[in-house]
């Protein structure tokens, strides 16, 4: 395939993730609310299943096409990358029910701001499409395309780990009285940047294929301390007041996240 049709390849990828953030407004059209037990719970699976994705899937394709040392700047750049979106993002009000009283111009700020905080998803789905199109890559075919196995794997891990994060952003736009459909806009708007993000990691890695280990890296990086920093913390926010505060929860969800993302380790 040319280089701009990949590219709108991965950029459909990226935009099915954000799309997948919508889910999580859904239960919000049959329940008024979403218990904290499956709220810790879904954020165990998404954590579960990016730890797994990056140990199973970047880390090892990284090492696969290099030494670790490229492989290990990745992986500390990709921390980096969280620690400034981090501050960025706490700089800035960028809550929920910020989206349905913002104008254009705050709106503007807050994609702006969302851009850094998506960046990282993007950044893994944009990198794990490394091999497509070329010869020898793993590859298995989706409506007729050859795609990398990792592709897949990593699109179908984001994709899940954003459902929720669209319940997170469902709940409190729920108690403002926001209708259902336009929760899951503001859900899938809130990962918008992540196509960007995608096509941004894929023309590196394509244009720069020496470096491919510091992008495998990078992207493995950020998620891992994505999971560390921001999931877990999450969870056990929404657990705190459960028995155990949530850990059971947390725990047997990340299990079944691993689990879900085992047949990676074997292709």
């Amino acid at each position: 395939m040319a280089l701009v049709e990949n590219l709108v390849l991965v950029f459909v990828a990226g935009l099915l993730t954000a799309l997948a953030t919508g889910l999580g407004a859904i239960p919000f059209f049959v329940v008024d609310d979403f218990s904290d037990r499956w709220n810790v719970a879904l954020w165990g699976v998404a954590s579960g299943i990016m730890v797994s994705a990056s140990l199973f899937g970047l880390v090892r394709e990284g090492l696969a096409y290099g030494s670790p040392i490229l492989l290990v700047p990745g992986l500390l750049a990709g921390v980096v990358l969280v620690v400034v979106g981090h501050r960025v993002v706490d700089s800035y009000d960028h809550h929920p029910e910020a989206f349905e009283e913002a104008d254009f111009k705050k709106l503007v700020l807050i994609l702006g701001v969302l851009t850094v905080h998506s960046f990282p998803e993007g950044v893994a789905v944009g990198v794990s499409f490394a091999e497509l199109g070329l010869a020898g890559a793993e590859t298995v075919t989706v409506l007729g395309l050859g795609l990398p196995v990792l592709a897949v794997f990593m699109t179908v891990a984001i994709s899940i780990h954003n459902v929720p994060e669209g319940v997170a952003i469902s709940i409190p736009l729920r108690t403002l009285g926001v209708s259902e459909w336009k929760m899951v806009w503001w859900a899938v708007f809130s990962s918008l940047p992540q196509p960007i993000g995608a096509v941004i990691a894929f023309a590196f890695v394509r244009l720069a294929r020496e470096f491919l280990p510091f992008g495998f890296g990078f992207a493995a990086g950020a998620m891992v301390y994505l999971v560390v920093t921001e999931f877990v913390p999450e969870a056990l926010e929404y657990g705190r007041d459960l028995p155990d505060g949530g850990r059971k929860e947390l725990v047997t969800g990340a299990v079944a996240g691993v689990l879900l993302m085992v047949p990676l380790a074997f292709v």
